[in-house]
């Protein structure tokens, strides 16, 4: 008899590299295509150009995530993508945090008051997102070691 054909999932917190894009995939497409209507303050022809290279930057991981996402738990290539998004997050949510008022919008008076900025919102979900990629790490920490033998 013919052994049966297991069909492999990927582990449910993958879906951690689908949330990457969704929060990036915006800044990156309008960083590319139009950073000028970005709402950001002071708008040079350097920080453009700065802003370009991140966005491009920005869309290479993107397009990294959404290819790394299919791929099993185990392979060093996801796992280290994880790995520098997590950091990528991480830090952008430190920065996000500490950082002046430079995009001029507001949730009101009253989310003014609990220092609910767009910054800080930005900066909880860069956390957020790099948070649940350290959870994933930990979680599929096992698949990588079980799978360790079979690939050496």
């Amino acid at each position: 008899m013919s052994q049966p054909q297991v069909v492999r999932l990927n582990h449910p917190l993958s879906v951690v590299f689908l949330l990457h894009i969704a929060l990036e995939a915006p800044i990156a497409v309008m960083g590319l295509w139009s950073p000028v209507s970005l709402p950001f303050i002071q708008l040079t022809n350097t920080t453009l150009v700065i802003l370009k290279m991140y966005s491009a930057m920005v869309a290479g991981f993107c397009l990294a995530a959404l290819l790394a996402f299919s791929l099993p738990e185990f392979l060093p290539g996801k796992r280290a993508l994880g790995m520098g998004l997590c950091f990528y997050h991480v830090t952008c949510s430190t920065i996000l945090f500490n950082a002046p008022r430079f995009i001029p919008h507001t949730f009101g008076a009253f989310a003014e008051s609990r220092r609910a900025t767009p910054e800080v919102v930005w900066g909880t979900l860069h956390g957020i997102v790099g948070l649940t990629l350290a959870i994933w790490w930990q979680a599929t920490v096992g698949m990588a070691a079980a799978a360790r033998p079979k690939t050496q």
